[in-house]
């Protein structure tokens, strides 16, 4: 797999942006044993398929085809033009056994030189894509099993918001997973995201004609907040504290065994709280994150 490009333009302060800027900024947010980075190398994408496998098909029971499943990783063509986010516990070691969770990070430019997008095999992200500045797809995030706490979450928010500040993202998105392939089992979630979070038409992706579940299974004065809330999965809650909004229809996902939304998230909607903990100068200054993701 090839080394990414990585952006070389300079940031609204006028400084350059090297890698090795970024590198430092991510270390900075590390908080005891627990640390943020980009993967470097083959190993280290090979490590974070190895906990996306036993993630995704062991423990979600997604079905592998025979290929994964000899390779005992969860594998496709996007691997090799994203950038991968690493959380590592030190205290496991320096190597593949000490990534605990990974983040799938398509930055615009490299989905333009591959010639698309993951969440294109779902929705029509052509609204999305109208909109001015660079974009970044965020997908395949997992943690293990023995870390998924706060601390662990709040490290790869912190890092995902270093990141896009770092390369001057103005929107992010992609394919968010609800267990299970029966959506009119998830009626509660799914029509709560509907009506309470439905992104404006002008950046608004559909699910396409073939694939599309409509969501609005309860009216909205029939649900319960609350309990629809508790019903989402962390992740999804984690973008909806960033301002996030969801696309129009679910997908039904049979390989992986969930039912897909599309979430956007505007970096200028994301909550005062945010930038304050995880902002580009906190970061680079060498203060650790904190507070809620």
């Amino acid at each position: 797999m090839n080394d990414l490009p990585d952006s070389d333009g300079p940031d609204s302060d006028g400084d350059v942006r090297t890698p090795e800027r970024l590198d430092a900024a991510l270390a900075s947010l590390g908080t005891g044993s627990l640390v943020a980075r980009l993967a470097r190398d083959e190993d280290d994408i090979l490590a974070a398929q190895a906990l996306r496998y036993r993630v995704f098909y062991d423990e979600m029971k997604a079905r592998p085809d025979a290929e994964t499943a000899r390779l005992r990783r969860d594998v496709d063509p996007f691997d090799g033009v994203c950038e991968h986010l690493l959380v590592c516990d030190t205290d496991r070691g320096q190597g593949a056994d000490a990534i605990i969770a990974t983040y799938r990070l398509l930055r615009g430019e490299n989905a333009r030189k591959y010639g698309r997008f993951y969440s294109a095999g779902e929705y029509d992200i052509a609204p999305l894509m109208a909109i001015s500045g660079e974009v970044l797809e965020l997908g395949r995030s997992c943690v293990d099993a023995d870390y998924r706490g706060r601390p662990t979450m709040q490290l790869l928010w912190a890092a995902i918001a270093q990141f896009v500040f770092h390369h001057d993202i103005s929107l992010m998105f992609g394919c968010a997973s609800l267990h299970g392939v029966e959506p009119e089992k998830l009626a509660l979630p799914l029509s709560y995201l509907h009506h309470f979070h439905l992104a404006p038409p002008e950046m608004r992706p559909v699910a396409l004609p073939e694939l599309y579940v409509g969501m609005d299974f309860l009216p909205a004065d029939e649900i319960n907040k609350k309990a629809a809330l508790t019903a989402l999965p962390p992740l999804l809650k984690g973008y909806l504290r960033l301002g996030g909004f969801v696309g129009d229809g679910a997908v039904v996902d049979h390989q992986f065994n969930t039912t897909d939304v599309c979430i956007v998230v505007k970096t200028d909607l994301v909550t005062g709280k945010y930038y304050r903990h995880y902002g580009r100068d906190r970061a680079v200054e060498g203060d650790h994150a904190g507070g809620d993701a």
